[in-house]
Protein backbone atom coordinates (compact mmCIF):
# COMPACT_ATOMS: atom_id res chain seq x y z
CA UNK A 1 0.00 0.00 0.00
CA UNK A 2 2.67 2.61 0.52
CA UNK A 3 3.58 4.75 -2.10
CA UNK A 4 6.36 6.50 -1.39
CA UNK A 5 5.39 9.93 -2.33
CA UNK A 6 3.85 12.52 -1.34
CA UNK A 7 0.35 13.34 -0.83
CA UNK A 8 -0.65 16.98 -2.31
CA UNK A 9 -4.13 18.14 -1.81
CA UNK A 10 -5.37 15.04 -2.31
CA UNK A 11 -3.03 13.72 -5.40
CA UNK A 12 -0.07 11.23 -4.71
CA UNK A 13 2.98 12.90 -6.51
CA UNK A 14 6.25 12.64 -6.30
CA UNK A 15 9.00 14.84 -5.84
CA UNK A 16 13.06 16.10 -7.04
CA UNK A 17 15.76 12.97 -5.84
CA UNK A 18 15.00 9.77 -3.54
CA UNK A 19 16.24 9.01 0.28
CA UNK A 20 16.12 5.92 1.39
CA UNK A 21 14.47 4.64 5.05
CA UNK A 22 16.66 3.29 7.76
CA UNK A 23 14.59 -0.05 9.21
CA UNK A 24 15.46 -1.93 11.91
CA UNK A 25 14.13 -5.10 10.58
CA UNK A 26 12.78 -5.89 7.19
CA UNK A 27 14.40 -3.93 3.68
CA UNK A 28 14.93 0.03 3.80
CA UNK A 29 12.10 1.51 1.45
CA UNK A 30 13.02 3.86 -0.97
CA UNK A 31 10.97 7.64 -0.78
CA UNK A 32 10.46 10.69 -3.00
CA UNK A 33 12.20 13.77 -1.42
CA UNK A 34 10.60 17.04 -1.01
CA UNK A 35 11.50 20.39 -2.54
CA UNK A 36 10.30 23.37 -2.11
CA UNK A 37 8.29 23.11 -5.66
CA UNK A 38 5.70 20.82 -3.55
CA UNK A 39 5.42 23.09 -0.33
CA UNK A 40 4.11 25.71 -2.90
CA UNK A 41 1.81 23.63 -4.39
CA UNK A 42 0.61 22.40 -0.87
CA UNK A 43 0.10 25.76 1.20
CA UNK A 44 -1.50 27.17 -2.25
CA UNK A 45 -4.20 24.59 -1.79
CA UNK A 46 -4.34 24.77 2.02
CA UNK A 47 -5.09 28.63 1.12
CA UNK A 48 -7.66 28.11 -1.04
CA UNK A 49 -9.11 25.35 1.13
CA UNK A 50 -9.21 27.54 4.31
CA UNK A 51 -12.13 30.02 3.64
CA UNK A 52 -14.82 26.31 2.95
CA UNK A 53 -12.81 24.52 5.99
CA UNK A 54 -12.92 27.22 8.61
CA UNK A 55 -16.60 28.06 7.66
CA UNK A 56 -17.82 24.61 8.57
CA UNK A 57 -20.22 24.24 11.57
CA UNK A 58 -18.56 22.71 14.15
CA UNK A 59 -20.56 19.60 14.29
CA UNK A 60 -18.60 18.66 10.73
CA UNK A 61 -15.22 19.47 11.92
CA UNK A 62 -15.77 16.82 14.71
CA UNK A 63 -17.58 14.68 12.54
CA UNK A 64 -14.33 14.88 10.58
CA UNK A 65 -11.88 14.28 13.06
CA UNK A 66 -13.51 11.05 14.58
CA UNK A 67 -13.80 9.90 10.63
CA UNK A 68 -9.97 9.95 10.59
CA UNK A 69 -9.40 8.20 14.13
CA UNK A 70 -11.77 5.47 12.35
CA UNK A 71 -9.78 5.15 9.08
CA UNK A 72 -6.69 5.16 11.35
CA UNK A 73 -7.70 2.56 13.51
CA UNK A 74 -8.90 0.51 10.33
CA UNK A 75 -5.20 -0.14 9.51
CA UNK A 76 -3.97 -0.38 12.95
CA UNK A 77 -1.80 -3.34 12.01
CA UNK A 78 -0.27 -2.46 9.61
CA UNK A 79 1.00 1.01 10.66
CA UNK A 80 1.94 -0.76 14.23
CA UNK A 81 3.68 -3.47 11.04
CA UNK A 82 5.45 -0.52 9.00
CA UNK A 83 6.16 1.41 12.56
CA UNK A 84 7.58 -1.30 14.19
CA UNK A 85 10.21 -2.04 11.58
CA UNK A 86 11.16 1.83 10.53
CA UNK A 87 12.08 3.00 14.59
CA UNK A 88 12.36 -0.79 16.48
CA UNK A 89 9.73 0.53 18.95
CA UNK A 90 7.86 -2.67 20.25
CA UNK A 91 4.34 -3.37 19.47
CA UNK A 92 2.98 -2.92 22.47
CA UNK A 93 3.78 1.09 22.19
CA UNK A 94 2.88 1.76 19.24
CA UNK A 95 -0.50 0.42 19.49
CA UNK A 96 -0.43 2.42 22.71
CA UNK A 97 0.66 5.70 20.66
CA UNK A 98 -2.07 4.72 18.29
CA UNK A 99 -4.29 4.84 20.94
CA UNK A 100 -3.41 7.93 22.35
CA UNK A 101 -3.63 9.55 18.52
CA UNK A 102 -7.28 8.75 18.15
CA UNK A 103 -7.84 9.49 21.30
CA UNK A 104 -6.55 12.61 20.74
CA UNK A 105 -8.70 13.35 17.68
CA UNK A 106 -11.93 12.26 19.79
CA UNK A 107 -10.89 14.15 22.21
CA UNK A 108 -10.93 17.52 20.03
CA UNK A 109 -14.09 16.62 18.35
CA UNK A 110 -15.75 16.75 21.67
CA UNK A 111 -13.89 19.74 22.87
CA UNK A 112 -15.10 21.67 19.77
CA UNK A 113 -18.69 20.92 19.86
CA UNK A 114 -18.41 21.87 23.64
CA UNK A 115 -18.13 25.59 22.27
CA UNK A 116 -16.06 26.83 25.31
CA UNK A 117 -12.71 27.23 23.74
CA UNK A 118 -14.47 30.48 21.50
CA UNK A 119 -14.52 32.19 24.62
CA UNK A 120 -17.67 34.17 23.16
CA UNK A 121 -18.06 37.26 24.97
CA UNK A 122 -20.70 40.10 24.25
CA UNK A 123 -20.99 43.61 25.66
CA UNK A 124 -24.26 44.70 24.39
CA UNK A 125 -24.67 48.10 23.35
CA UNK A 126 -25.66 51.28 25.86
CA UNK A 127 -27.10 53.77 23.48
CA UNK A 128 -28.17 56.07 26.43
CA UNK A 129 -25.04 55.77 28.29
CA UNK A 130 -23.21 59.11 29.75
CA UNK A 131 -20.88 60.96 28.79
CA UNK A 132 -20.54 58.49 25.49
CA UNK A 133 -22.82 55.41 24.46
CA UNK A 134 -21.12 51.95 24.02
CA UNK A 135 -21.62 50.32 20.61
CA UNK A 136 -22.69 46.84 20.91
CA UNK A 137 -19.35 44.20 20.76
CA UNK A 138 -18.94 41.02 20.26
CA UNK A 139 -15.84 38.69 20.49
CA UNK A 140 -15.13 35.44 19.30
CA UNK A 141 -11.95 33.01 18.69
CA UNK A 142 -11.47 32.58 14.85
CA UNK A 143 -9.06 29.82 12.73
CA UNK A 144 -5.87 31.80 11.81
CA UNK A 145 -5.21 30.06 8.34
CA UNK A 146 -2.90 27.35 6.70
CA UNK A 147 -0.59 25.96 9.51
CA UNK A 148 2.99 24.11 9.56
CA UNK A 149 3.57 21.24 10.98
CA UNK A 150 6.84 19.05 11.84
CA UNK A 151 6.65 15.62 12.48
CA UNK A 152 8.84 14.68 15.72
CA UNK A 153 11.35 11.53 15.79
CA UNK A 154 10.69 9.71 18.30
CA UNK A 155 6.99 9.76 17.98
CA UNK A 156 5.87 8.64 14.78
CA UNK A 157 2.41 8.80 15.40
CA UNK A 158 1.10 10.79 18.94
CA UNK A 159 3.48 13.74 17.70
CA UNK A 160 3.59 13.48 13.79
CA UNK A 161 1.07 13.43 11.01
CA UNK A 162 -2.19 13.24 12.52
CA UNK A 163 -0.62 13.59 16.35
CA UNK A 164 -1.18 16.66 18.39
CA UNK A 165 -0.50 19.81 16.70
CA UNK A 166 -2.80 18.83 13.72
CA UNK A 167 -5.87 17.62 15.23
CA UNK A 168 -5.52 21.20 17.40
CA UNK A 169 -5.24 23.05 14.27
CA UNK A 170 -7.48 20.76 12.31
CA UNK A 171 -10.09 20.98 14.98
CA UNK A 172 -9.40 25.20 15.01
CA UNK A 173 -10.47 25.40 11.10
CA UNK A 174 -7.15 25.47 9.78
CA UNK A 175 -5.64 23.47 7.43
CA UNK A 176 -1.93 21.69 7.57
CA UNK A 177 0.74 20.84 5.60
CA UNK A 178 2.71 18.63 7.56
CA UNK A 179 6.39 18.11 6.82
CA UNK A 180 6.93 14.10 7.72
CA UNK A 181 10.47 13.01 9.62
CA UNK A 182 12.45 10.80 7.30
CA UNK A 183 12.62 8.48 10.51
CA UNK A 184 9.36 7.15 10.17
CA UNK A 185 8.52 8.07 6.03
CA UNK A 186 5.73 4.74 5.90
CA UNK A 187 4.08 5.34 9.19
CA UNK A 188 3.40 9.07 7.87
CA UNK A 189 2.21 7.75 4.67
CA UNK A 190 -0.16 5.27 6.14
CA UNK A 191 -1.73 8.04 8.58
CA UNK A 192 -1.64 10.49 5.50
CA UNK A 193 -3.94 7.73 3.11
CA UNK A 194 -6.16 7.50 6.46
CA UNK A 195 -6.60 11.43 6.38
CA UNK A 196 -6.69 11.07 2.75
CA UNK A 197 -10.06 8.88 3.02
CA UNK A 198 -11.50 10.70 6.05
CA UNK A 199 -11.46 13.99 3.40
CA UNK A 200 -13.09 12.16 0.82
CA UNK A 201 -15.76 10.70 3.15
CA UNK A 202 -16.73 13.97 4.96
CA UNK A 203 -16.47 15.86 1.48
CA UNK A 204 -14.08 18.02 2.55
CA UNK A 205 -12.01 20.79 0.05
CA UNK A 206 -8.59 18.19 -0.71
CA UNK A 207 -6.01 21.19 0.38
CA UNK A 208 -7.39 20.59 4.06
CA UNK A 209 -4.32 18.74 4.39
CA UNK A 210 -0.70 17.49 2.86
CA UNK A 211 2.34 15.42 3.78
CA UNK A 212 5.47 16.32 2.37
CA UNK A 213 8.63 13.55 2.77
CA UNK A 214 11.87 13.71 3.75
CA UNK A 215 14.21 16.08 1.93
CA UNK A 216 16.82 18.27 2.89
CA UNK A 217 16.60 21.60 5.49
CA UNK A 218 15.28 23.68 2.48
CA UNK A 219 12.24 21.89 2.47
CA UNK A 220 11.51 22.76 5.95
CA UNK A 221 13.05 26.79 5.40
CA UNK A 222 10.25 26.85 2.54
CA UNK A 223 7.91 25.39 4.35
CA UNK A 224 8.25 28.30 7.47
CA UNK A 225 8.92 31.16 5.35
CA UNK A 226 6.08 30.42 2.74
CA UNK A 227 3.95 33.62 3.35
CA UNK A 228 0.59 32.06 3.24
CA UNK A 229 1.38 29.89 6.49
CA UNK A 230 0.40 31.53 9.72
CA UNK A 231 1.87 29.61 12.37
CA UNK A 232 3.96 26.36 12.72
CA UNK A 233 4.20 23.42 15.13
CA UNK A 234 6.96 21.71 16.14
CA UNK A 235 8.52 18.67 17.98
CA UNK A 236 12.55 18.53 17.87
CA UNK A 237 15.92 19.48 18.53
CA UNK A 238 17.01 22.73 20.39
CA UNK A 239 19.35 23.39 17.42
CA UNK A 240 17.34 22.75 14.68
CA UNK A 241 13.85 24.21 16.51
CA UNK A 242 15.77 27.25 17.19
CA UNK A 243 16.92 27.91 13.06
CA UNK A 244 13.34 27.63 12.23
CA UNK A 245 12.59 29.96 14.75
CA UNK A 246 14.71 32.41 14.00
CA UNK A 247 13.07 32.49 10.23
CA UNK A 248 9.65 32.44 11.29
CA UNK A 249 10.84 35.92 13.02
CA UNK A 250 12.70 36.76 10.10
CA UNK A 251 9.45 36.88 7.65
CA UNK A 252 8.21 40.42 6.67
CA UNK A 253 4.96 39.07 8.32
CA UNK A 254 6.59 37.23 11.40
CA UNK A 255 4.18 34.26 12.93
CA UNK A 256 3.69 32.02 15.87
CA UNK A 257 6.41 28.98 16.05
CA UNK A 258 5.61 26.89 18.43
CA UNK A 259 8.45 24.71 19.08
CA UNK A 260 9.03 21.99 21.94
CA UNK A 261 12.61 21.72 21.93
CA UNK A 262 14.28 20.13 24.95
CA UNK A 263 14.86 19.97 28.55
CA UNK A 264 16.18 18.19 31.04
CA UNK A 265 13.33 17.51 33.99
CA UNK A 266 14.70 18.08 37.06
CA UNK A 267 14.01 15.99 40.15
CA UNK A 268 14.35 17.00 43.49
CA UNK A 269 14.33 14.14 46.13
CA UNK A 270 13.80 16.23 49.59
CA UNK A 271 15.28 15.10 52.56
CA UNK A 272 12.93 13.09 54.30
CA UNK A 273 11.29 11.43 51.37
CA UNK A 274 14.78 10.45 50.74
CA UNK A 275 15.13 8.75 54.00
CA UNK A 276 11.91 6.99 53.87
CA UNK A 277 11.59 6.11 50.63
CA UNK A 278 15.31 6.40 48.93
CA UNK A 279 15.13 2.23 47.44
CA UNK A 280 11.79 3.16 45.68
CA UNK A 281 12.45 6.66 44.40
CA UNK A 282 16.35 4.83 43.13
CA UNK A 283 14.05 2.02 41.40
CA UNK A 284 11.44 4.36 39.72
CA UNK A 285 13.93 6.95 38.54
CA UNK A 286 15.57 4.42 36.78
CA UNK A 287 12.42 2.88 35.40
CA UNK A 288 11.56 6.62 34.47
CA UNK A 289 15.17 7.05 32.56
CA UNK A 290 15.14 4.03 30.56
CA UNK A 291 11.42 4.13 29.60
CA UNK A 292 11.69 3.44 25.42
CA UNK A 293 15.41 3.88 25.83
CA UNK A 294 15.25 6.94 26.93
CA UNK A 295 13.50 8.39 24.01
CA UNK A 296 10.69 11.07 25.92
CA UNK A 297 11.06 14.89 25.74
CA UNK A 298 10.27 14.49 29.61
CA UNK A 299 12.61 12.34 30.66
CA UNK A 300 13.83 13.03 33.96
CA UNK A 301 17.71 13.11 33.10
CA UNK A 302 18.83 14.21 36.43
CA UNK A 303 18.18 13.90 39.95
CA UNK A 304 19.12 16.07 43.01
CA UNK A 305 19.46 15.53 46.63
CA UNK A 306 21.43 16.77 50.19
CA UNK A 307 24.59 14.13 49.98
CA UNK A 308 24.94 11.56 53.02
CA UNK A 309 24.18 7.92 53.41
CA UNK A 310 20.77 8.43 52.15
CA UNK A 311 21.49 9.49 48.83
CA UNK A 312 24.08 6.93 48.58
CA UNK A 313 21.55 4.17 48.97
CA UNK A 314 19.40 6.20 45.76
CA UNK A 315 22.59 5.71 43.88
CA UNK A 316 23.59 2.20 44.82
CA UNK A 317 19.91 0.87 43.75
CA UNK A 318 19.47 3.43 40.39
CA UNK A 319 22.67 2.30 39.58
CA UNK A 320 22.13 -1.48 40.11
CA UNK A 321 18.69 -1.19 38.38
CA UNK A 322 20.48 0.59 35.08
CA UNK A 323 23.35 -1.94 34.91
CA UNK A 324 20.69 -4.95 34.19
CA UNK A 325 19.58 -2.93 31.31
CA UNK A 326 20.13 -4.34 28.27
CA UNK A 327 20.85 -2.43 25.42
CA UNK A 328 18.40 -1.54 22.35
CA UNK A 329 17.71 0.55 19.50
CA UNK A 330 17.69 3.82 19.31
CA UNK A 331 14.91 5.31 16.70
CA UNK A 332 17.69 6.51 14.76
CA UNK A 333 21.15 6.15 13.76
CA UNK A 334 21.71 9.83 13.81
CA UNK A 335 20.36 9.93 18.05
CA UNK A 336 22.49 6.98 18.38
CA UNK A 337 25.68 9.17 17.63
CA UNK A 338 24.24 12.02 19.50
CA UNK A 339 23.70 9.91 22.50
CA UNK A 340 27.09 8.76 22.12
CA UNK A 341 28.55 12.29 22.10
CA UNK A 342 26.76 12.84 25.26
CA UNK A 343 27.15 10.67 27.50
CA UNK A 344 31.25 11.15 26.38
CA UNK A 345 31.06 14.22 27.18
CA UNK A 346 29.83 14.19 30.71
CA UNK A 347 32.07 11.06 31.22
CA UNK A 348 34.96 13.20 30.29
CA UNK A 349 33.43 16.40 32.12
CA UNK A 350 36.28 17.56 35.56
CA UNK A 351 34.37 16.96 38.64
CA UNK A 352 31.44 14.25 37.42
CA UNK A 353 31.92 10.23 38.29
CA UNK A 354 30.81 7.61 36.19
CA UNK A 355 28.77 4.98 37.99
CA UNK A 356 27.35 2.89 35.24
CA UNK A 357 27.51 2.71 31.26
CA UNK A 358 29.34 1.16 28.70
CA UNK A 359 28.85 2.59 24.64
CA UNK A 360 26.99 0.26 22.76
CA UNK A 361 27.98 0.25 18.56
CA UNK A 362 25.98 1.17 15.83
CA UNK A 363 22.10 2.14 17.06
CA UNK A 364 22.23 1.07 20.47
CA UNK A 365 21.75 2.40 23.73
CA UNK A 366 22.65 1.51 27.13
CA UNK A 367 22.04 3.24 30.27
CA UNK A 368 24.73 5.52 32.10
CA UNK A 369 24.28 7.06 35.51
CA UNK A 370 26.97 10.08 36.72
CA UNK A 371 27.49 11.58 40.04
CA UNK A 372 28.29 15.14 40.72
CA UNK A 373 28.38 17.78 43.12
CA UNK A 374 26.06 20.87 43.63
CA UNK A 375 29.06 23.21 43.69
CA UNK A 376 30.47 21.63 40.30
CA UNK A 377 27.10 21.55 38.93
CA UNK A 378 26.95 25.42 39.13
CA UNK A 379 30.41 26.23 38.34
CA UNK A 380 29.86 23.94 34.95
CA UNK A 381 26.49 25.19 32.51
CA UNK A 382 27.73 22.35 30.05
CA UNK A 383 26.48 19.51 32.34
CA UNK A 384 23.04 21.23 31.84
CA UNK A 385 22.91 20.17 27.97
CA UNK A 386 20.07 17.89 27.31
CA UNK A 387 21.52 14.20 26.73
CA UNK A 388 18.47 12.58 24.23
CA UNK A 389 18.17 8.91 25.93
CA UNK A 390 19.09 6.85 29.16
CA UNK A 391 21.16 8.39 30.68
CA UNK A 392 21.37 10.52 34.15
CA UNK A 393 23.10 12.37 36.90
CA UNK A 394 22.67 12.68 40.62
CA UNK A 395 23.73 15.93 41.76
CA UNK A 396 24.42 15.94 45.48
CA UNK A 397 23.95 19.28 47.48
CA UNK A 398 25.78 20.02 50.50
CA UNK A 399 22.67 21.47 52.48
CA UNK A 400 19.04 22.88 51.25
CA UNK A 401 20.50 26.22 50.81
CA UNK A 402 22.51 24.65 47.87
CA UNK A 403 19.66 22.52 46.86
CA UNK A 404 17.51 25.49 46.14
CA UNK A 405 20.51 27.27 44.51
CA UNK A 406 20.43 24.44 42.03
CA UNK A 407 16.89 24.83 41.50
CA UNK A 408 17.31 28.55 40.55
CA UNK A 409 19.85 27.35 38.05
CA UNK A 410 17.67 25.78 35.66
CA UNK A 411 16.66 27.29 32.46
CA UNK A 412 13.10 26.48 31.07
CA UNK A 413 12.01 22.96 31.24
CA UNK A 414 8.70 20.90 30.54
CA UNK A 415 8.29 19.67 33.81
CA UNK A 416 9.67 20.33 37.42
CA UNK A 417 9.52 16.88 39.63
CA UNK A 418 9.38 16.69 43.39
CA UNK A 419 9.81 13.71 45.74
CA UNK A 420 8.40 14.92 49.28
CA UNK A 421 6.79 13.49 52.60
CA UNK A 422 4.53 15.61 54.63
CA UNK A 423 7.66 16.56 56.91
CA UNK A 424 9.18 18.12 53.82
CA UNK A 425 6.05 20.28 53.20
CA UNK A 426 7.93 23.80 54.09
CA UNK A 427 11.34 23.35 51.72
CA UNK A 428 8.62 22.09 48.68
CA UNK A 429 6.63 25.54 49.28
CA UNK A 430 10.12 27.42 48.05
CA UNK A 431 10.70 24.64 45.72
CA UNK A 432 7.56 25.12 44.26
CA UNK A 433 7.87 29.06 44.12
CA UNK A 434 10.96 28.27 41.89
CA UNK A 435 9.67 25.57 39.73
CA UNK A 436 6.67 27.79 39.07
CA UNK A 437 8.54 30.20 37.22
CA UNK A 438 10.55 27.48 35.00
CA UNK A 439 8.34 24.47 34.43
CA UNK A 440 5.11 24.02 32.60
CA UNK A 441 3.73 21.09 34.50
CA UNK A 442 5.05 20.55 38.58
CA UNK A 443 4.77 17.26 39.84
CA UNK A 444 4.98 15.55 43.40
CA UNK A 445 5.65 12.02 44.15
CA UNK A 446 5.61 10.72 40.46
CA UNK A 447 7.53 10.79 36.97
CA UNK A 448 7.67 12.75 34.18
CA UNK A 449 7.53 9.88 31.58
CA UNK A 450 4.17 9.94 30.43
CA UNK A 451 2.18 12.68 29.48
CA UNK A 452 -1.76 12.65 29.98
CA UNK A 453 -3.98 14.10 26.94
CA UNK A 454 -6.77 16.08 29.04
CA UNK A 455 -7.73 19.41 29.61
CA UNK A 456 -5.71 20.54 32.18
CA UNK A 457 -2.53 19.80 30.76
CA UNK A 458 0.30 21.52 29.64
CA UNK A 459 3.26 20.45 27.81
CA UNK A 460 5.62 23.14 27.31
CA UNK A 461 7.62 25.51 29.16
CA UNK A 462 9.67 28.80 29.24
CA UNK A 463 12.38 28.42 26.88
CA UNK A 464 14.36 26.61 25.75
CA UNK A 465 12.06 23.99 27.09
CA UNK A 466 9.58 25.62 24.26
CA UNK A 467 9.34 28.60 22.14
CA UNK A 468 6.03 30.08 23.71
CA UNK A 469 5.77 29.46 27.60
CA UNK A 470 2.17 30.60 26.95
CA UNK A 471 1.11 27.41 24.86
CA UNK A 472 0.92 24.07 25.33
CA UNK A 473 1.13 21.43 22.39
CA UNK A 474 -0.94 18.62 24.64
CA UNK A 475 -4.75 18.68 25.68
CA UNK A 476 -7.56 20.80 24.77
CA UNK A 477 -6.00 24.03 25.61
CA UNK A 478 -3.36 23.78 22.39
CA UNK A 479 -6.21 24.47 20.31
CA UNK A 480 -5.51 28.06 21.20
CA UNK A 481 -2.50 27.72 19.51
CA UNK A 482 -3.99 28.22 16.33
CA UNK A 483 -7.00 30.88 16.96
CA UNK A 484 -6.99 34.40 17.40
CA UNK A 485 -9.79 36.95 19.02
CA UNK A 486 -11.86 39.06 16.54
CA UNK A 487 -14.00 41.62 18.06
CA UNK A 488 -17.40 42.94 15.71
CA UNK A 489 -18.58 46.12 16.56
CA UNK A 490 -22.30 46.94 15.39
CA UNK A 491 -21.60 44.33 12.64
CA UNK A 492 -25.31 43.34 11.60
CA UNK A 493 -26.04 39.92 13.60
CA UNK A 494 -26.62 38.42 10.11
CA UNK A 495 -23.52 39.04 9.11
CA UNK A 496 -21.48 37.66 12.15
CA UNK A 497 -20.12 34.57 12.49
CA UNK A 498 -22.42 31.54 13.02
CA UNK A 499 -20.96 30.74 16.19
CA UNK A 500 -21.31 34.46 17.49
CA UNK A 501 -25.05 35.06 16.40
Amino acid sequence: MLTGKHLIAGQWKDGEGSFRSSTITGDDRTYSSGSSALVAEAVVAAEAAFPVYSALPRGRRAAFLRAIAEEIDGIGAEITEVGSAETGLPEARLEGERARTTGQLRLFADHIEDGSFLDRRHDVALPDRMPLPRPDLRLIQRPIGPVAVFGASNFPLAFSTAGGDTAAALAAGCPVVVKGHSAHPGTGELVAQAIDKAIRRCDLPLGVFSLIQGGNRAVGNALVQHPLIKAVGFTGSLVGGRALFDLAMARPEPIPFFGELGSINPLFVLPEALRARAVEIGLGWAASLTLGVGQFCTNPGVAIAVAGADADRLVSVAASALAKVQAAPMLTGGMAQSYRDGTAALAGAQGVVTEVGQASPDRGAAPFLFRTTAKNWLSNPKLHSEVFGPSGVVVEAEGLDELLDVARSFEGQLTFTIQLDEEDAGLAGELLAIAERRAGRILCNGYPTGVEVCDSMVHGGPYPASTNFGATSVGTMSIRRFLRPVSYQNVPVSLLPQDLR
